[in-house]
């Protein structure tokens, strides 16, 4: 696998009007479902996000559902098994790992299950914990 995209690529991917939408889109639209994949939970993470933006950028669970249906066609989604929950969880402590970013860990993991080359994101610190290997590169679609 090539790609592993994280939440906030796929957030920015489909709302027209954020900072990183071209590049993320660029990016989501580069590699075909063989060659790309996110972690299954990203997809609850969007679901959240889009629908409980402020104002005008809210969108409906309906929009949303239609944002995921585009993810699950382009993408692979990548689910970890309870045994892998168990060992992820285990590894992130180990690191240091507390608090929410425990879900970056578990998206993470996913990377690592999927061989992912690289893993897209917006937030590099949060997937940096010492530690933790999750793919060859961690960097933003526009490569830094």
């Amino acid at each position: 696998m090539k790609a592993l995209l994280d939440t906030s690529v796929l957030v920015a991917a489909f709302l027209g009007d954020h900072e990183n939408h071209d590049a993320s889109l660029d990016l989501f639209l580069r590699y075909g479902k063989r060659e790309s994949c996110c972690a299954a939970h990203s997809l609850a993470e969007v679901y959240s996000t889009v629908t409980r933006l402020p104002g005008k950028h809210r969108v409906s669970g309906d929009q949303a559902n239609l944002m995921l249906g585009e993810i699950g066609q382009h993408l692979t989604v990548v689910a970890l098994s309870d045994a892998e929950y168990f060992d992820a969880i285990a590894r992130a402590s180990a690191a240091g790992v507390v608090g929410g970013a425990i879900y970056d860990a578990l998206i993470g993991a996913c990377a690592r299950k999927a061989r992912a080359e690289t893993l897209y994101t917006w937030n590099i610190r949060h997937f940096q914990a010492p530690g933790l290997s999750f793919a060859k590169k961690i960097q933003t679609p526009r490569g830094g």
